[in-house]
């Protein structure tokens, strides 16, 4: 088990972190009752915080971010000699808390996408995981939060009885989300981008020979090249480009102050 703690990725605390790490903390927080915020980034994600200082801030309040992407993993090697084989993958993690959270009767939430994605999505869980305890399913109403509809949200997902909610809203939305809600409730939220999508036979996964050599960008492009393109075609030479500038020690990527105060508007 490896968990080394938070590190600097362009300004962005990354956590040095295996599988069985990542998903022990989230499940002692479960059962523990605590609030626990998780985010798996790949690059994307990183720069997200790079291009935004406010959510910078915010991203370094998460309780846990995992190296998703394998460009990622590799930073985390490059930059602090951390020594991880593998990354994070968030659809991965899902599934490996989803069996432990089955295993262990722990309730889970299902917040986000659409209600199409998640009437393919509940069942498949529940084939993958007999013994799951799905305490609620809520699509996204994508479109800006009520004044004290938060709160609302919060009063259904605890009345519900979870214990484990997982957030599929999209990178940065589902970050935004998870962060405001954090305060709001005792327990882990997870947010877990396209794993929605992928689990619920929406998305194809690229072949195993991609994911290894870093391709799975190109996978996904091929497969929506209008609304991904400028997300690879021009972030991913510019994570490149500053990247080689933080191990060169030409720019320092100090990070930001953890964020401490949740915001109140946000998408739901």
């Amino acid at each position: 088990m490896i968990s080394q703690g938070k590190k600097n990725v362009l300004g962005v605390l990354v956590d040095v972190v295996d599988y069985d790490a990542a998903v022990a903390q989230i499940l002692d927080a479960a059962r523990e009752r605590r609030h626990y915020a998780v985010t798996a980034l790949a690059v994307h994600g990183v720069m997200t915080g790079v291009q935004d200082k406010a959510h910078n801030a915010r991203l370094n309040s998460f309780d846990l971010i995992t190296p998703d992407g394998q460009p990622v993993r590799g930073a985390l090697n490059l930059l602090h000699h951390a020594g991880l084989t593998d990354r994070v993958y968030g659809p991965e993690l899902t599934l490996r808390v989803l069996r432990q959270a089955a295993a262990e009767g722990l309730p889970v939430y299902l917040y986000g996408s659409t209600e199409p994605t998640l009437s393919k999505l509940v069942p498949a869980l529940e084939r993958m995981f007999p013994a799951l305890k799905l305490a609620g399913v809520e699509a996204s109403k994508f479109r800006a939060v009520q004044p004290g509809e938060d709160v609302e949200i919060a009063d259904r997902i605890k009345a519900s009885g979870a214990r484990i909610v997982l957030v599929g809203l999209g990178c940065p939305r589902q970050e935004v989300f998870t962060y405001a809600m954090r305060p709001l409730l005792d327990m882990p939220l997870l947010a877990v981008g396209a794993a929605f999508d992928y689990h619920a036979g929406l998305l194809k996964n690229p072949p195993a020979w991609m994911q290894k050599y870093a391709l799975e960008w190109l996978w996904r492009l091929g497969l929506e090249p209008k609304r991904l393109w400028k997300r690879y075609i021009l972030l991913n030479p510019a994570y490149l480009a500053r990247l080689a500038l933080q191990k060169l020690g030409v720019w320092k990527a100090t990070p930001p102050a953890p964020a401490t105060e949740a915001v109140r508007t946000f998408a739901v």
